[in-house]
């Protein structure tokens, strides 16, 4: 699972998720890639069985870049806790998406191959997510 090795600090606020990604939203590694529609906190074991998937599909052929990092840490309390005592402590790491994002690029394999694998990807993904290839 990805996650950072280090932070400046533990916690953080949850922030806002407004208007379309300025950056990462362009291919710039591979030939095809997996566009989000809509904007979502992408979980560390999403973005991971989303791996799984594509490479397996392609038979580890090509070559696979994943574009975003869960770097923003999702606190959590117990349950059945009551009101008051602090902030929890964090309980797993997201990536912050907005719509337009290039979550993963593929090279090296055929387009429909490259289409199939970004197909059952989506699958893996609470998104709405678009295959796009690169404009030559």
């Amino acid at each position: 699972m990805l996650s950072p090795k280090k932070t400046k600090f533990r916690k953080q606020h949850r922030g806002r998720m407004k208007n379309r990604a300025s950056k990462g939203n362009t291919i710039i590694f591979g030939e095809y890639g997996l566009q989000t529609i809509e904007p979502i906190w992408l979980t560390s074991r999403q973005i991971e069985a989303t791996r799984r998937t594509i490479t397996r599909y392609v038979k580890r052929g090509g070559k696979l870049w994943i574009r975003v990092f869960p770097d923003k840490p999702i606190t959590a309390r117990p349950a059945e806790t009551r009101m008051g005592s602090g902030k929890g402590a964090p309980e797993y790491w997201v990536a912050v998406i907005k719509p337009g994002h290039i979550l993963f690029e593929i090279a090296g394999v055929t387009k429909n191959a490259a289409k199939q694998a970004m197909l059952l990807a989506s699958y893996k993904l609470p998104v709405k997510t678009k295959f796009i290839s690169k404009q030559i």
